[in-house]
C-alpha cells in the first residue's frame, strides 16, 4: 500500500521522511520513545515505516503543521486483518503550540480505518 495523507483541520499527516527537503528523524529522537520505535534509531525508524506501509502491516504517520511541515506527533496503526480490527499507537505530543495535534491526528486516522480499510479501531 501506498502512504496515505490525511489533512486532520488543522493537522496535516503524512509518511515519516528523511531526505533533502525534510526530515524526521530529529523529531523521532525527541518526541517518540524508542519502543514506539521497535528499538530501531530514528533514521532507521523512518526506512521500517516505508517497510510498513509497503506490506500494510504497520501504517505510520507524522501529525504535522500544514505551514512548516515540522512533526509535532506520532501515529502508527497496526491493522490485523484476521480480527477486523487495528490497534493504534501514539506518541505525546509537546506543549509548544501543538495542543490538540494528537487527538485530531488519532480521530482521522480512525475514521481513515473504519473508512477506507474497514477495520474497527480497538484500544
Amino acid at each position: 500500500m501506498d502512504p496515505v495523507e490525511i489533512n486532520a483541520g488543522a493537522w496535516y499527516l503524512r509518511a515519516l521522511r528523511d531526505d533533502e527537503r525534510v526530515t524526521d528523524v530529529p523529531a523521532l529522537g525527541t518526541l517518540v520513545d524508542a519502543d514506539v520505535l521497535g528499538g530501531d534509531p530514528p533514521a532507521e525508524a523512518v526506512v521500517h515505516a516505508a517497510d510498513g506501509w509497503r506490506d500494510g502491516s504497520r501504517l505510520t504517520w507524522a501529525v504535522c503543521v500544514p505551514a512548516t511541515g515540522e512533526m509535532v506527533a506520532l501515529i502508527v496503526l497496526v491493522p490485523d486483518d484476521t480480527t477486523g480490527t487495528a490497534r493504534l499507537v501514539r506518541a505525546t505530543t509537546p506543549a509548544d503550540g501543538a495542543d490538540g495535534a494528537l487527538d485530531a491526528g488519532l480521530a482521522a486516522v480512525g475514521r481513515f480505518a473504519d473508512g477506507a480499510l474497514g477495520l474497527r479501531v480497538v484500544e
